[in-house]
């Protein structure tokens, strides 16, 4: 099952995901991402964190369309996108799309990436989407969707990883070994249709720019 959680983070061009709502089977929002929902005519199927940033008219139309409500305490351990993926995990999900789930938070942008690298190792397929960058975590192969001269870089989700191979790049690599802490796989170039990406342990973030911020 496919899901789409909505987070609270930077969206930019909101015509670019009107055109992706058809691609997922449930919609969850994590607490103000309910406004953007609002914003693109969506009804989510559920809404779910501390409610302490969504407005209360978003809230209240909301609640009377049946959105499902998940409330946690402001008290609380986890950033409501992580609660968020929780609940797809819980609910079935296979394959999970993060809308606003990066931004000018960049401690929130973090810990949303090292956090959803666990649902991965548990076989669930995260991304995080936005008109310009996806963001995929790898865990065994990726074949990029992007285009010759779009901009792609590399992050290990841990300590280390191994096996990393890179095709159809303008920096190739062949079963390199990366250390988490000195990281150096930054802004490589498509160079050929359907570049591949493999990984034998470790997972990766995968950043695929579509145009680079100015």
């Amino acid at each position: 099952m496919r899901f789409l959680i909505m987070a609270n983070g930077e969206y930019g061009d909101l015509a670019w995901y009107r055109d992706r709502l058809r691609l997922f089977d449930r919609v969850v929002c994590a607490d103000g991402g309910a406004g953007v929902a609002r914003m693109l005519g969506i009804v989510p199927d559920w809404i779910v964190g501390d409610l302490d940033s969504i407005r209360e008219e978003d809230r209240s139309q909301l609640e009377g369309a049946g959105v499902r409500l998940e409330i946690h305490p402001p008290d609380k351990d986890f950033t409501d996108t992580h609660l968020a993926l929780e609940l797809a995990r819980r609910e079935g999900a296979r394959e999970v799309a993060v809308w606003g789930g990066t931004g000018s938070r960049l401690d929130h942008t973090l810990c949303n990436l090292f956090n959803a690298s666990r649902f991965v190792e548990d076989g669930i397929e995260v991304r995080f989407e936005s008109p310009d960058l996806t963001i995929y975590l790898v865990d065994r192969q990726l074949i990029v969707p992007g285009s010759v001269g779009d901009t792609v870089s590399v992050l290990v989700l841990g300590d280390r990883a191994t096996g990393l191979t890179e095709e159809g790049f303008r920096y190739p690599l062949q079963d390199a070994d990366l250390d988490g802490r000195c990281q150096y796989t930054v802004s490589n170039v498509i160079t050929r249709p359907h570049p591949c990406i493999r990984v034998a342990t470790g997972i990766l973030a995968v950043f695929h720019y579509r145009s680079l911020p100015e």
